[in-house]
């Protein structure tokens, strides 16, 4: 679902990207869909695991090509290759189509007040920059190239897209699947994310997602508001981190961090 002309293509006949103001590494063009070949690229894989300072050599190709740098790894299956994931674009609408707070609202209500005995208290409010978000998502990605876990071995990627809340809805990510069959619902609230606190997409697994943060809340309420939109966006984020409550939540995961991660079950 790229909303500008896919440049990737242009890949096929110069792999490293000269055309396009790059200087790429070994990679690859992936299409596979859970339907078979989609019509285009879906996005650009290197073939080896990403290093430090691999994303900001990378990142000019937001500017010069449209193509938004992301990490990809294998999360809970092992499998750092995104087309092995399940990958349906069919399924994802137009993140700008929909209304963030309307779309937590009523994940909360669904999900969020089993638990949460309260209606849904809105959007929680801007917080106040510390740091570029670009330079922010560098500052990330490098913390995650050469690590061990879930995220281990991460590779570089590029993705034609509008902006950097899109990428997940652009390759037709499906790991909220159990949440919601569009994940462009999720992208309209990375969009919010992006304005509000300077997020940046900076890692996709087959079912994990990580953002950065350059505007992250500086105050136990601001925290504690956001934490109710991290569990409408992912009720599992706070069980599955072993927090009992969202004030819990909000203290460790939430307050002046500089990246937020999830995971759907």
């Amino acid at each position: 679902m790229a909303t500008l002309p896919n440049q990737l293509p242009k890949l096929a006949a110069d792999p490293a990207g000269r055309s396009l103001g790059l200087d790429l590494p070994p990679g690859a063009l992936l299409d596979t869909t859970v339907e078979g070949p989609w019509d285009e690229p879906l996005l650009w894989l290197a073939d080896g695991p990403a290093a430090p300072g691999d994303w900001l050599r990378l990142a000019p190709a937001r500017r010069t090509a449209g193509l938004y740098p992301v990490l990809v790894g294998g999360g809970g299956d092992g499998e750092p290759r995104p087309d092995k994931w399940g990958l349906d674009p069919d399924l994802a609408s137009y993140p700008g189509d929909h209304d963030a707070d309307e779309v937590l609202g009523e994940l909360w209500e669904e999900y969020a007040t089993r638990e949460q005995d309260t209606d849904w208290p809105g959007l929680a409010p801007a917080g106040t920059p510390d740091a570029d978000p670009d330079v922010r998502a560098a500052e990330v990605a490098d913390a995650l190239t050469g690590g061990a876990g879930p995220l281990e071995g991460v590779r570089l990627a590029l993705v034609p897209a509008r902006r950097s809340a899109d990428i997940p809805a652009a390759i037709g990510w499906c790991g909220p699947a159990d949440l919601t069959d569009d994940v462009a619902e999720l992208c309209a609230v990375l969009r919010s994310w992006e304005d509000r606190f300077g997020a940046r997409v900076v890692a996709l697994a087959a079912d994990r997602l990580v953002v950065s943060v350059a505007a992250p809340p500086r105050t136990p309420a601001e925290a504690a508001a956001t934490a109710a939109e991290h569990y409408a966006f992912c009720p599992d984020a706070m069980t599955g981190g072993g927090h009992a409550s969202l004030r819990a939540y909000a203290e460790h995961e939430v307050l002046g961090a500089r990246s937020w991660t999830f995971r759907w079950d």
